[in-house]
C-alpha cells in the first residue's frame, strides 16, 4: 500500500483515553464491514468488488469503447450523483489541465443530467449540433428527473441529427440487470447495457462500469485504477488493528474530533486535478453519515486558491472545523521559474526551483498556521495522481466511510432524506400519482 495517513498535526486536539475507547470500537466495526453483517449489508457489494472485476469484465469496456470511439468526438455522460461523481472526479484528476484545447484521439468527456440547467442543456446541445457524438445514460431505475429530462432530450437530438436507426447505435445504457423504465427502453431499443449490480449503491459505483467505462472512454488505464483499489482492499482485509491501519486511524480520529464539537471537516488539496475528486468524497461522506442530525458536514477547498476567499476564516473563524489535506509528493513535469534581470517582483531568489517544490513549502506553511490557528491537521499522503494511486484512494475512502458511518450508528448505504426535495417538487410540477 503507497498512502500514508498521519495525524500528529492533531494530536494537541484529542484526548487519549477516548481515543482508545474509539480505537477498539473502530477495529470491531471493520470487521463488521468486511464480514458484511452491519446495517445496510445488501448494500455491501462494494467491499469485495476489486477482486470480482474479472480480464473478460475489462475487454467488453475495451470492445465498446473502440467501436464507440470511432464515430465520437464527444462522449456524453449523463447521470447525476454517483451515477457521475465518480468517474469525473477520476477523469478529471488524469486528464491534461485544458483538455479542451489538447487534440488528441479520445473522444472529450462531457455531462448532462446533474443539473435542470436550461441554459446548460441549450449550449451542450449548441455544442453536440458541431460534432459527432455519442452517449452513455446511466441510472438504475431510469426514471430519476435530471438524467431522464436529459436523456429525453439528447435522444430526440440525436434521432434528430442522425435519424432514429443510427441514434440506437450511438446509445449505450448502464443500468438495472433485469427492471426499471430504462432497462425496458434498452431491451426495446437494442442499446448496449452494462449492468449496475444490486448490493452496489450510487456513491460506491465507481468501480462498477458506471465509473470504469466513461473513465475507459476518457484513454485512462481502468485496469491500474481497479488494481490500486484491490491492493488497497488486500492491505485493509490482512491489517485489522488501528496501530497498522490508516483507514481505521482516519475513521476513528475524525468521530473523535467530531465527538468533541467539530462537526466540518474541510477536505483540501494544493491540485486543483483533484478538484471532483473532493467533490466525490462530499457525497461519498454527505449522503452516508448525514441522518438523524448526525453527521460530519463535509466541505472542500483547493489550495492554494481557496486561502485567497476562505483562508481568513479558516484562520481566525468559529472553532468548528478540522482539516484533511489530501498531499501529492510529485508532479508528472518540472516548471521552472527563470531569472529575471530586473527583479521587479522579488522573485529572484526563487529561480531554477519547481513550481512543485514552491507548491509543497505553501502546503506545510499553511498547514503550520492552521494548526497555530487550531484547526487540527490530518494528512493523506500519495506518491503521485495516477490510475493507480486514485484507485487506492477510492478505496481507502469507501471502506473509512462505511467505518466511520457506523461509528456514528447510522446506515451508511441509504439516503432517505434525498426523497425530500423530489416529493416538493413533484408536487410543486402536478406529476401524476401513479396507481
Amino acid at each position: 500500500m503507497n498512502i500514508n495517513f498521519t495525524f500528529e498535526d492533531a494530536f494537541f486536539a484529542l484526548k487519549e483515553n477516548k481515543l482508545n475507547i474509539l480505537k477498539q470500537i473502530s477495529e470491531d466495526i471493520l470487521n463488521k464491514v468486511l464480514q458484511k453483517n452491519g446495517r445496510g449489508n445488501d448494500f455491501l457489494g462494494w467491499v469485495n468488488l476489486p477482486e470480482t472485476i474479472s480480464e473478460s469484465d475489462f475487454e467488453n469496456i475495451d470492445k465498446c469503447v473502440e467501436k464507440f470511439s470511432d464515430k465520437s468526438e464527444i462522449i456524453v455522460v449523463i447521470g447525476i450523483g454517483g451515477s457521475y461523481l465518480g468517474a469525473r472526479a477520476v477523469i478529471e484528476a488524469l486528464q491534461h489541465s485544458f483538455s479542451h484545447f489538447v487534440k488528441n484521439d479520445k473522444p472529450h468527456i462531457l455531462y448532462a443530467g446533474n443539473n435542470i440547467s436550461e441554459d446548460y442543456l441549450h449550449d451542450l446541445l449548441d455544442v453536440l449540433n458541431n460534432y459527432n457524438y455519442s452517449m452513455i445514460v446511466i441510472s438504475k431505475s431510469g426514471t430519476t428527473t435530471e438524467p431522464a429530462l436529459a436523456f429525453r432530450i439528447l435522444k430526440k437530438h440525436c434521432e434528430d441529427k442522425y435519424g432514429y436507426e443510427e441514434a440506437r447505435n450511438r446509445i449505450i445504457a448502464i443500468t438495472d440487470r433485469s427492471r426499471g423504465a430504462l432497462k425496458t427502453m434498452a431491451n426495446k431499443e437494442k442499446y448496449p447495457t452494462f449492468v449496475i449490480p444490486d448490493d452496489v449503491g450510487g456513491r460506491y459505483s465507481v468501480l462498477t462500469p458506471v465509473g470504469l467505462l466513461p473513465i475507459a472512454f476518457a484513454g485512462f488505464n481502468i485496469r491500474e485504477l481497479v488494481r490500486g483499489a484491490l491492493e488497497m482492499q488486500k492491505f485493509v482485509s490482512e491489517n485489522n488493528t488501528f496501530d497498522n491501519n490508516p483507514v481505521l486511524q482516519y475513521a476513528t480520529v475524525r468521530n473523535l474530533l467530531y465527538n468533541d464539537g467539530l462537526k466540518v471537516e474541510l477536505m483540501a488539496s494544493f491540485e486543483p486535478q483533484l478538484f471532483y475528486f473532493i467533490e466525490w468524497y462530499k457525497q461519498l461522506f454527505g449522503e452516508s453519515e448525514g441522518k438523524e442530525h448526525k453527521g460530519i458536514f463535509p466541505a472542500g477547498a483547493i489550495f492554494s486558491t481557496d486561502l485567497h476567499s476562505l483562508g481568513q476564516y479558516i484562520q481566525e473563524g468559529t472553532r468548528q472545523i478540522f482539516e484533511t489535506v489530501i498531499a501529492v509528493e510529485n508532479a508528472h513535469h518540472k516548471v521552472a521559474i527563470p531569472h529575471d534581470s530586473e527583479d521587479l517582483d522579488n522573485l529572484n531568489y526563487l529561480q531554477n526551483r519547481s513550481i512543485n517544490e514552491i507548491n509543497q513549502i505553501a502546503r506545510k506553511g499553511t498547514c503550520m498556521a492552521h494548526i497555530e490557528g487550531k484547526v487540527p491537521n490530518l494528512r493523506i499522503i500519495i506518491p503521485e495522481i495516477n490510475e493507480y494511486y486514485l484507485g487506492q484512494l477510492i478505496y481507502f475512502f469507501e471502506i473509512s466511510c462505511a467505518i466511520s458511518g457506523y461509528m456514528l450508528n447510522v446506515n451508511p448505504f441509504d439516503q432517505p432524506g434525498v426523497e425530500a426535495y423530489k416529493t416538493n417538487m413533484f408536487k410543486l410540477l402536478g406529476k401524476p400519482i401513479v396507481k
